[in-house]
Formats: C-alpha cells, structure tokens, sequence
C-alpha cells in the first residue's frame, strides 16, 4: 500500500490548499485511506479535511476547498494506490493459461481485483475478496460490480475456477443483490459443463439475485492446452441450443423485469450461422464489453453514416485486416461503400496461426500474421486495422510487434480503426 503523493495537479484544489508531494494521505473526513477506493469516494465529499504526515513523521489537518465531485487532484506512485491482486484460482477455461510462449510480461499476468472492476470495468470471480473488502463495498454502494459467474451450482464453479473458493463466493452476489449493488455477469460456455440445466440454474439464480445483464460467450481455446483439462470447443448445434435456450429464458425476464438480462455474444451466432439480431435486442447493447452486439452497433453506425454520403468519393483502394469471424460482415459493408460512393476495398480474414485456427476474432490477430499472410495479397495502397488488434492505448501487437513494423513488411501505411461504424467509413473513404 503507497498512499504517498508524488504529484499534484496543477491549478487543482489540492494545491492551492498547500498539499505537498512527499506527504502520506492518512485519511480524508475521519476515514482512514487505505487504496484508490477510499480515496476517490471520500475525496468525492466537497471541502475535505486530509489529515496528512510528511517523511519525518509529523502530521497535519488541512481543509481543502473544493466542489462537490470536483477531484482533488492527487497521484501516487500507482494508480490503486496499491499492488493489483492476482488471481488465485486455476480456471479450466482461463486464457492466460493458454498463451503462447514467448509473449510479454504482462500477458501472462492475472487480476482478479474488485478496485479493478469498479474502476475499470474488469470481471471478477469474487473469490479474493476478504469479509473486510465485501462490506466495504456494501458500506460505500461501489456499483457496478462485474462479476465472472459462469455458474451457481457450488460444486460446479468450484471446479470451474479450480478453487474451494468458487463455491464460498457465490455468498457475496447474494450479499451483493441484497445490499442493492448493482452487478454484471458473465457466463464463459464451456460444452459438458455449465451448459444445459446448468445454464438454466446459473440464469434462474442470476435473475433472483437481481444481475442487471449478463453474457454468454463461448470459451476460447488455443492450440497452447499441452497438461491442461480437456475442454471441447462450441459446436454449430450447441451454439444454436444455448441461444434458443438464453433467448427463451430472456423473453421470460423481457415480460417479468422489463429486460432481456442474457445476451447471447456475436460468436455465438456466428458460429451457429445465425443472422445477428436486431438493434432492439440489444437494450443499449448494454453489454458490448464482452462481444455481445459489437458487429451490429458497428454496421448499423455505418449504415447510418453512409446514408449522410451523397456523392461519389475520390479514395485510394484499401484492405481491411480483420478476424475469420467478422471478415463477412466487412466486406459486405465495404460492398455498399463501393456501390455507393465508388471506394474500391476488400475485407481480409486472417487465419491465426499463432494461437490455433479455432481462434477466429479479430482481437487476437498478431503481427506477425497479418505480415506472413499478406505479404503475397495485392493490397491496394493502404491497410486498415482493428483498434482492438492493439495493446490498450499503443500501436504493439500481441507478439510484440508494433504497427511500424507491420508497415515495413508490407510496404503500405496502416490504418487503426476505433470500434466504430463512422470512424471505419471515414478511414475508407481516406478521411483520418
């Protein structure tokens, strides 16, 4: 735990009330400060009193005056404050365990930190969570929660995260649901498991408990499960049994609580060659986090955004790079870009050869892939990527290499696409 302040906002509340870097934040308003959680919510109070100790110890009370809402403006030597808890559990469908050798450091690191789910949308088993950090979270009303379910028959999520642990934890959603915390879940469909009447207990308790949403997303297996459980990966007629399955059980929620709750993701359907749903099922796309309506918010925005377009456009030819998957619904909006505005491009699937070919989203496309398989591909005078293809916040593929050297290889600048139906219109139409 570093609650010492190694910088200060300029022009911030803090310090026009004098606080100094090097000083330790004791407390804020009585309440002592522990992590990021207890700093942002106590410090959310207008005109705090800190009480602060400098590195001889000696301390001090200052009063600073500030907004409601209105942030402090201090920063410590971590984000939380604190070192991220990993995970303890040993799930049988967990990724990280899955990844190839050789990556970087922090792909093989695992979180299960609830500071991390409120603060940044991270899912959570709950089964680091200490009596002290559950009620904490009772105490302040921290919502939402997203929790990683999977299942809610105790034996079952027991061995589903590999840890006693799973089935001792299910009594904080229930804690949780009573306290009227607001939580997400997600339930990782993995076939002989949690399928069946299992998924059916899972969403029948998940109900009860008040979960405002959650998903249902098929597991991820690559080629790397050398020493690890035998799991079978989501078939065409299992894929189409759990939608009929999460849509008849959702329309019985629509009708008793006014939403859906479950939510099939894009693979589910895909892999069951279902056609996506309409805009309407997703209720907001709620929750488009893990999957769930990303490709029908994304050609409904740019179906929206080509409407705008009345003219012919003078645009260089273009590639998209892009995930088995998702590559026939590029291309078809890549065709109407074409019959209507005379933009000439085409949608590439990228086999993933690095992972295993029963990887098929966009989001785990390496570098080097996308070199060895389009090096011999004529290209047209530019490559657009996905943003997910991309380390949060930089331009570094899954295996290290970055966009620069995807550019190089292939001798053709590339383009990062945001998330987005408008941004990818306009970086076909050469606009960013």
């Amino acid at each position: 735990m570093s609650t010492i302040i190694n910088s200060i906002d300029k022009r911030s509340p803090a310090e026009r009330a004098g606080v100094r870097t090097g000083e330790k934040l004791l407390s804020i308003n009585g309440h002592s400060v522990e992590d990021v959680l207890d700093y942002r919510f106590f410090g959310y109070d207008p005109d705090p009193v800190l009480v602060l100790e400098d590195p001889n110890g000696v301390q001090r009370r200052v009063q600073v005056k500030k907004g409601d809402a209105e942030e402090l403006g201090l920063n410590f030597d971590t984000y939380l404050m604190d070192e991220p808890r990993p995970c303890s559990n040993h799930c049988l469908f967990c990724f990280v365990d899955q990844m190839a050798p050789g990556c970087r450091d922090t792909l093989y690191f695992k979180d299960d930190d609830a500071r991390l789910s409120f603060l940044m949308g991270n899912y959570i088993t709950l089964t680091n969570l200490s009596e002290r950090e559950a009620q904490r979270i009772i105490d302040l009303r921290i919502s939402p929660i997203n929790v990683s379910v999977h299942a809610t028959d105790p034996k079952l999520r027991s061995v589903l995260l590999g840890s006693k642990a799973g089935a001792e934890s299910l009594r904080y959603m229930r804690a949780f649901a009573q306290a009227g915390i607001v939580m997400n879940g997600q339930i990782v469909l993995c076939p002989g498991y949690n399928d069946g009447g299992q998924l059916q207990r899972t969403m029948e308790d998940m109900a009860e408990w008040g979960f405002a949403s959650c998903s249902v997303v098929p597991v991820g297996l690559t080629k790397f499960r050398e020493k690890l459980s035998r799991l079978e990966p989501v078939s065409r007629e299992c894929a189409a049994q759990v939608i009929e399955q999460v849509e008849a059980f959702g329309e019985k929620c629509l009708e008793k609580y006014g939403s859906r709750l479950f939510f099939c993701s894009d693979e589910l359907f895909i892999r069951a060659e279902r056609d996506l749903p309409g805009e309407d099922y997703y209720e907001g796309y709620v929750q488009i986090e893990n999957g769930v309506g990303m490709l029908r918010s994304l050609i409904a925005e740019f179906e929206a955004g080509l409407r705008l377009e009345d003219a012919a456009v003078e645009a260089s030819a273009f590639t998209i790079a892009t995930g088995v998957s998702a590559q026939p619904f590029l291309q078809a909006l890549a065709d109407q870009a074409r019959r209507k505005l005379g933009v000439c491009g085409e949608a590439a699937a990228i086999e993933n050869d690095f992972f295993g070919h029963t990887i098929d989203v966009a989001g785990l496309v390496t570098g080097g892939d996308l070199i060895c398989q389009l090096q011999q591909r004529k290209l047209g005078k530019r490559l657009l990527i996905p943003v997910n293809m991309l380390r949060h916040g930089g331009d570094v593929f899954l295996d290290d290499l970055h966009v620069s050297d995807v550019e190089t290889a292939l001798g053709v600048p590339v383009t990062v696409v945001e998330q987005d139906g408008f941004d990818l219109l306009d970086a076909m139409l050469e606009r960013k």
